[in-house]
Parts: C-alpha cells; structure tokens; sequence
C-alpha cells in the first residue's frame, strides 16, 4: 500500500519568517500539486529573511501565497504532504462539500484547528496580496486584492477553481474560475504596477511549452462553457497565451527586468499527483533551487 502521508514529513522546515520587508514582487505560477515547487522556493526565501512587499499568484500560487505572506515557513508544504489523501481535501467528501475536486472550506477551516493561520500578520497592511481569478462573464482576469476585495479567501478559492470540474465561485455576484484561463504567469501585472524588481517563481522548467490543439480546445470549452462565451474562449486559447508568456519571460529574464526561478529538471508530476514521495521530493527540489538563488537573488535585489 501506497504511503498516504509524506514519510519525511517532520522533516520540513519550520518557524516564522522575519519581520522586515523586501521591497518588490513575486509572481508566483500555479499548477496544482505541481505548486510544492513553489512551497519549497518560498520556504528557502523566508529562511533567508526575503519577504516581498507583493505577492501575487494564480490558483496554488494563490494558496501558497497566503502562507509566504502570514510568514509560515514549512505550512503550505506540511497540509499538502500530510492531508493530499484526506477526501475532505481531495476527493468524495470534497466533491459534497465544495462541488469541486478541491475542499476549500477544509483547507480554510478545518485544517486551522491543527495548524493555524497567522491571520494578524496575513491582514497586516504593510504586505500586498493579490490573487487572480477569471471573470466568467468577460474572460478577462481579476486581480483581488487583500483589503480591498471583499473577501480574499474567497477569492483563493476562486482562483483555484478548476474548470469542467468545478462549481463557479461566486463574489459580488459575479462568476470566477481558475485564474490561469486568462493570465496563468501574471508577471505583466507586476509591471504594470511600477514595480522594478521582480521576482516569478515557475512550476515547470524554463524550456517547457504547451503542445496542444488551440482549435478542439476552444470547441470543447465553446460547447461545455456555451452560456460563457467570452469565458470559453479565454479557456479555449489559454495554453497558446501561456506559451506567448513564457517567451516573453525568456527574454525579460534575459534584459535583467525580472529575476526567474524555475525547476531545474522536467517536472513529471501530475496536476493531481498522488504518489506522496514524488510530491515530497518536488517540495525538496524547489527548497534547493530556491537555495541555490539566494546569492544571485539579492544581487538583482540591492545591485
């Protein structure tokens, strides 16, 4: 029988990160259990006392990001390698609970009972937080914001959502999906903000680009999504703009605008991986490279 449980669980790391602000950005990339990468990057960057004034992400860069601004080190990688198998979490009780693959008000509630969130320092105004959810009246991309949405773990939640196999998350009366069918890398936010150093943390390695069939995909989201149409099309061409996204970000990394950190290796995890040992060596290898960084990473800081 499969282990259920990450076996070098107490391994992680833990503690809180310190309190002084590193001015700037992280742009943080989704991609489901694929985002314990990011976990062990931001694990590494919060030991080495680099905490952005603004952290943005889409779907589990979202849920990670909550834990890299509440200072948590070690949190976002202990609930997935500990609770992945739990079906409140993933699977049956989820599905009831949330009508979705993922149980939120699991990961929102019930989880904090054994680990909770440091809501005082999430909610504390000198941080930005911003999570990216798709409008599914317009396709376009919303960018909510800690304190100025009216609920940012709904809008996590929102953000994280995935399409075909989710309920629609509703805030304001307005329908959300998955952030990454409209913007799945939002480094041009970061720019468009003003803000001069930034830093994307990447869930596949640099060389990667989506191989798929823009035409059936946007049929199948046409036909699934047909009350949606603007929706479906944003979803139905998303794989092709990401792979724009990742040559824009080649070249930006490339000009010094902006400060990439990415796997070093082909990552061959699945969106839903359930083998609890590949999932624990991910979060190691984004813990290493995160690592590796740091000297180069203040160098584009501070020179």
């Amino acid at each position: 029988m499969k282990n259920k449980v990450y076996t070098k669980l107490g391994q992680l790391p833990y503690g809180m990160a310190r309190d002084k602000i590193t001015e700037g950005c992280i742009v943080l990339e989704g991609g489901a259990f694929r985002g314990l990468y990011t976990a062990g990057v931001l694990d590494a960057l919060m030991q080495a006392g680099i905490n952005f004034r603004t952290t943005i992400g889409v779907s589990a860069g979202s849920m990670n990001g909550i834990n890299y601004v509440a200072g948590q080190i070690g949190r976002s990688g202990r609930v997935n390698l500990k609770y992945r198998h739990d079906s409140r979490y993933v699977g049956v009780k989820a599905l009831v609970t949330n009508k979705g693959v993922i149980g939120f008000d699991f990961l929102f509630d019930a989880i904090n009972n054994e680990e909770p969130l440091n809501k005082e320092r999430f909610f504390n105004d000198d941080r930005r937080f911003v999570a990216v959810a798709t409008n599914c009246l317009n396709g376009q991309a919303d960018y909510l914001e800690k304190g100025k949405c009216s609920d940012i773990f709904q809008a996590v939640r929102a953000s994280s959502t995935l399409p075909y196999v989710s309920k629609m998350v509703e805030i304001d009366g307005i329908p959300y999906l998955d952030g990454g069918c409209s913007d799945k890398i939002p480094y041009q936010w970061a720019i468009d903000q003003g803000y001069e150093k930034i830093v994307v943390v990447r869930t596949r390695e640099a060389s990667f680009r989506k191989h798929t069939d823009t035409e059936k995909l946007e049929l199948a989201a046409q036909k699934f999504y047909h009350g949606y149409p603007e929706f479906a099309h944003a979803l139905g061409t998303s794989d092709y703009r990401y792979n724009e996204q990742c040559d824009e970000i080649d070249r930006l990394e490339k000009e010094k605008r902006i400060f990439v950190i990415a796997p070093s290796f082909p990552v061959e995890i699945k969106r839903l991986e359930r083998n609890m040992e590949k999932l624990g060596e991910l979060y190691w290898k984004g813990y290493e490279d995160g690592g590796s960084q740091i000297i180069a990473l203040w160098d584009y800081l501070y020179n």
